[in-house]
């Protein structure tokens, strides 16, 4: 199943969101948190030392969403988008096609971030795609993985986890060399 752009980028912005609360914290200052903007395209007004706290608030809110089964987040989904009074809107902007958002670009970042998580939230659902969220395989993290390969087959919540296997598998493939 492929998704629209803004879909996918609203998922890979609230799973970077969710594990950016695991060890180490990711998203601590400002300068991380107009980076973490920046790279997944928000539009709307750009953060501001008002924001930070918010957004690291709604950061468990948003890994609930992934955490559990496909109908435990319809409840979850329904609620952010009742508490926000998401009123969806067909928008065209910054050379992208026609998408949509769901809460002014004048709202809080916590709030746009939640209302797009969750207009996301429902294409995953209604495709029924749920089985494309997991838990990493590196056994040390509790990070979430979107998979969103047309081959199903990511494995680790960001490239240091798939590194550190890699590097694992090599010490192990070296050591069994040695032996």
């Amino acid at each position: 199943m492929a998704f629209a752009t803004d879909t996918v980028e609203a998922l890979e912005a609230a799973a970077f969101l969710a594990n950016s609360e695991l060890e180490p914290d990711t998203i601590t200052t400002m300068d991380e948190l107009v980076a973490f903007f920046d790279d997944f395209h928000y539009s709307g007004s750009r953060p501001s030392g008002a924001d930070l706290e918010p957004v690291r608030a709604i950061r468990s809110r948003v890994r609930a969403l992934f955490k559990g089964t496909r109908d435990a987040a319809v409840p979850l989904v329904n609620a952010i988008l009742a508490e926000e009074r998401a009123l969806p809107r067909l928008v065209r902007h910054d050379g992208r096609d026609w998408h949509i958002h769901a809460t002014s670009d004048h709202r809080p970042l916590a709030e746009r971030i939640l209302v797009e998580t969750a207009m996301a939230m429902i294409d995953v659902i209604r495709a029924d795609e749920f089985q494309r969220f997991g838990k990493c395989e590196m056994d040390d993290c509790d990070g979430v993985v979107v998979d969103l390969s047309r081959n199903r087959s990511r494995k680790y919540c960001s490239v240091t986890c798939t590194n550190r296997a890699a590097q694992a598998a090599y010490r192990a493939r070296q050591a069994e060399e040695a032996s």
